[in-house]
């Protein structure tokens, strides 16, 4: 009988045709939740207006999308443990691509509410299912990076919505923006049909059928007998109570970091999400010019993503992480100094490197910090709890413009945010993640057969 561990496969494979598909999938799918996530941002002018609501109504507004994000993340990134990552991705879809295409017939805040509630639970519930399952599919040596390059799909979401927005809500309206999300949902056949199942799941469920055909895919040059049995190096011990593991083997303060990291910085990027568009029209530039500004902090999102990924893969992730939410509070400071349109554009750039890029360069680093069977409840959660964080943003910024304080104020506020990130991400504790864990374990095998060998 032959035993294929299918997570060393994934690790030591080359990348192929098969990553590749699983790639495009998952980078199409966040550039369609970062669409949906920046879209009220680039039409927060335009909804104030059109509807008569002030800067505070307009932040819940906003953040409803967010509550819905939080309850999303929890529930929907443990529910693939349940049912498959796949369908839970592909319910997902449905949620957010729908009812945000619902919410541009809305005519009145509680209506709109109401919609981006439920797309938001599309929203939250998919961010965590694809960090897992790109994470799960990565070859060890480029996991950071082929991840932060998926989520780099993220800021090209959020450039569509601005540059959408900057074509079409002056003639045709805010709703122009929200009707185009409701295309994608026209993708859900194709992924049900060409998307893998989660390597987790097909485990849980001793799929012999598909397991076989997804290691095939993975690395070709595998050689199976007719009787083969796929295992995994780290398995939780009790797969029923998956939130209870995220505090087990020495997990427990780490995972309370990890949450504190997302909390800040998910405030960081919603605030800029929701609020940049508005800040910088206060300011006295133009709509055009306004959502200009938004279209360099996803430029500069994009490159934070791949330069960040990058770094962590030949560097100490956590540190990496550490040294772009630090940098970023820095870039955010300076905002609240006058300079030149060029720096300008340049600075706002790098605050999107170093709040976006930080933040999937997290969802990479928590999804190699615990194991495949908790690792959906372990992103789904951190995700949650900072979805706290992304729901306080549009309420407290809108509530400081309503105030009519200087616009520096609300920069310094998002400023602090990322210094406390910075302080959480350095308190965990590397060496019980399961990249450690399973190093480890490799390490220790050829020894321990050794010692067999030797009697």
């Amino acid at each position: 009988m032959q035993y294929i561990d299918v997570h060393k496969v994934v690790d030591h494979a080359k990348f192929n045709k098969f990553h590749a598909k699983v790639l495009a999938w998952c980078f199409l799918i966040i550039i369609i939740d970062g669409y949906d996530i920046a879209v009220a941002g680039a039409a927060l002018p335009s909804i104030m207006t059109g509807m008569g609501v002030d800067a505070s109504t307009a932040g819940f507004m906003a953040s409803s999308a967010l509550f819905g994000m939080m309850f999303g993340a929890i529930f929907l990134g443990a529910l693939s443990d349940k049912i498959g990552r796949k369908l839970t991705i592909a319910i997902c879809v449905f949620l957010f691509s729908v009812f945000t295409a619902a919410a541009g017939f809305s005519n009145d805040p509680i209506t709109f509410s109401i919609m981006r509630f439920i797309a938001g639970l599309g929203i939250g519930g998919v961010l965590p299912n694809i960090v897992a399952q790109m994470t799960e599919y990565s070859p060890k040596k480029i996991r950071s990076l082929m991840t932060t390059f998926m989520f780099s799909g993220y800021a090209i979401g959020g450039i569509l919505a601005a540059v959408i927005g900057k074509q079409f809500i002056v003639e045709f309206g805010w709703q122009v923006v929200f009707f185009a999300a409701g295309v994608p949902v026209l993708l859900l056949p194709f992924i049900m049909k060409s998307m893998p199942e989660s390597l987790a799941y097909l485990l849980k469920r001793q799929n012999q059928k598909d397991l076989q055909k997804v290691v095939k895919d993975i690395d070709p040059t595998i050689q199976m007998d007719t009787t083969v049995v796929f295992t995994q190096a780290i398995k939780a011990d009790t797969v029923n109570t998956p939130m209870a593991q995220l505090f087990k083997e020495g997990r427990s303060f780490s995972t309370l970091m990890f949450w504190g990291a997302y909390f800040t910085g998910l405030f960081m990027v919603y605030s800029l999400s929701t609020w940049l568009t508005k800040l910088m029209a206060l300011s006295g530039y133009t709509l055009g010019s306004a959502l200009s500004f938004v279209i360099a902090l996803n430029v500069g999102a994009v490159a934070g993503c791949i330069v960040g990924g990058w770094l962590a893969d030949r560097f100490h992730i956590k540190w990496v992480l550490v040294s772009m939410y630090a940098l970023g509070s820095v870039f955010l400071y300076m905002m609240t100094f006058k300079m030149p349109t060029e720096i300008l554009y340049f600075n706002i750039a790098m605050v999107g490197a170093c709040t976006t890029g930080a933040q999937i360069v997290a969802y990479a680093y928590c999804g190699q910090f615990y194991p495949s069977a908790i690792r959906a409840t372990g992103i789904g959660m951190a995700a949650g709890v900072g979805r706290m964080g992304a729901s306080l943003a549009p309420v407290l910024i809108g509530f400081i413009v309503a105030l009519n304080l200087p616009i520096k104020q609300n920069f310094m506020v998002i400023a602090a945010a990322g210094l406390i990130g910075a302080v959480a991400l350095s308190f965990i504790n590397h060496k019980r993640s399961d990249v450690m864990l399973t190093s480890s374990i490799e390490t220790a095998a050829p020894e321990t057969k050794l010692k067999s060998a030797n009697g």
